[in-house]
Order: C-alpha cells, then structure tokens, then sequence
C-alpha cells in the first residue's frame, strides 16, 4: 500500500508495482525472554499478519513461520504545566517465528568501550561546567556589571 494514485484498472495494464510502502516496521528487543527464533517488531496499527508476512518476506527476505499479534496500549502521562492526562499511541507488536531452524540474536549497540569512551567525555563535559560555575558564581549579585569592572 502506497499513497501514490493508480489509474482506473483496465484489462490488459500491467500489474502495480509498490516500491516504498506507508508501513514501518521496528525491530525491537524483546521485554521478556523470547526464543532464538522469535524476532519482535513494532509495526504499523494498520497492518495485518499477510501485511506483515508479505513485508518481511518480500523486502527482507526473512523466512517467516508464524506471526503473533498484540496490541500494547499507551501510557497515560500529565502534562507539566497544565495537568491535563496525556495518552500515548498504541503500538502494535509482532511477534514473529523464523523458520527452516534460523536464529536471530539483537544487535549490541553499544559497545563497553565506546560506553566508557562517552562516560569519560560526560565527565569532562562536567567539569568544565563546574569551572564555568565556580567562576561566574562571584557576579551573580551583579548581573549588569561586566567583569572587567570588579576590584
């Protein structure tokens, strides 16, 4: 499904062609323990398990054996300033079995050194914060006066 507009079928016109679909499908870490062979998605309300089937075997070439269904309602949140209850959007999750004895484990993201590399630049980060902190903290009863005009 597209929203590119088709002319009227007529006999004889060529099959359509979609080459970039409406759907968006997320692969996801599972929140609980799953199989080897169960990969979890989030995918569009509006798609089906054919949607889902046919997507994840016609672009991705997975080899799919099954696909579970579940509708995860969204949080409900106050808004800061006003109060007023916010809901989140509801997200459907697939749930999907690979087939022919295929496994799949996620993706580490981030690596422990990489990890360590963005900590040690955090830290940096905070002391210069505190630097500039301890050195504006004398003129903050004079917000108006440059600094150049202190005794």
């Amino acid at each position: 499904m597209s929203t590119r507009l088709y002319p009227l079928f007529q006999r004889g016109n060529p099959q359509r062609r979609v080459f970039l679909t409406n759907f968006n499908v997320f692969c996801v870490r599972p929140s609980t323990p799953q199989p080897d062979n169960v990969v979890t998605f989030h995918c569009s309300m509006k798609m089906t398990k054919y949607d889902i089937h046919n997507y994840l075997t016609k672009i991705y070439k997975l080899p799919v054996a099954d696909i579970k269904l579940d509708v995860v309602m969204g949080e409900f949140t106050r808004a800061a300033p006003t109060g007023y209850i916010i809901k989140a959007e509801d997200v459907k999750v697939a749930y999907v079995t690979l087939g022919e004895n295929q496994t799949f484990e996620f993706p580490n993201i981030f690596p422990s050194e990489k990890v360590n590399k963005d900590m040690k630049q955090t830290e940096d980060v905070q002391r210069v914060k505190d630097d500039y902190k301890s050195k504006t903290v004398r003129e903050d009863d004079r917000p108006s006066i440059p600094s150049w005009f202190g005794l």
